[in-house]
């Protein structure tokens, strides 16, 4: 049964960071404009963002399939999808955190070259703000589980001993929402450019 929300998890891009999701396929059909993301490259991208393969494996197969030598290039490509961290966003979950008695998670499905852009496009200091504000900091590829296999929600809880019922997951994508309010969950399916973090409270939510 829900109860009142104690716990909340947040998913990061386009919750905290912003994000061009478009970018990165934009890039490509640049460099090879009959480029098809073919079921092989949706396994690769999967297995990269779950930390199954690294970084040089993931590069080699795109320079592959581009046939292209430029892996700096397709790098870069690969990185644009990744844009600023605004402050403000940082400020409302430091205001959450000492303002209110929630324990905070960031579940975020990313990969290892994505989080060196983050911290590349992001002042330190800020940077390091926002990490001190989660009691936990989960990236699926440090972990091996990935949205939105119910494993990677039922990890969350079973580490932290959360009950479902008195946790809030905050994602963008509506099959990860599902599937974390298919564990009895309760969740927030937040629409970038409609919605923001910062309006937590204006939602109909036990908070």
């Amino acid at each position: 049964m829900h109860g009142k929300i104690k716990n909340i998890i947040f998913d990061f891009g386009d919750i905290f960071i912003n994000l061009d999701k478009e970018a990165p396929l934009r890039g490509i059909h640049a460099l090879d404009p009959g480029f098809v993301l073919d079921d092989n490259t949706l396994q690769t991208n999967e297995q990269y963002e779950k930390g199954e393969i690294t970084t040089s494996d993931f590069v080699a197969h795109y320079l592959r399939k581009l046939s292209c030598e430029d892996e700096n290039r397709l790098i870069d490509i690969w990185n644009s999808i990744i844009l600023d961290l605004p402050e403000y966003r940082v400020e409302f979950l430091e205001a959450l955190r000492s303002e209110h008695p929630y324990r905070l998670f960031l579940l975020s499905n990313t990969n290892a070259l994505h989080m060196e852009q983050v911290i590349a496009n992001t002042e330190a200091s800020l940077y390091n703000r926002f990490r001190r504000s989660f009691e936990k900091f989960y990236l699926s590829h440090e972990i091996g589980y990935r949205k939105p296999n119910t494993d990677i929600y039922k990890f969350v809880l079973e580490e932290n001993r959360l009950s479902a019922g008195e946790t809030l997951f905050i994602d963008d994508l509506p099959e990860n929402t599902r599937a974390a309010a298919s564990l009895g969950i309760h969740t927030w399916n937040l629409i970038p450019g409609t919605e923001d973090v910062t309006e937590l409270f204006n939602k109909n939510l036990p908070l």
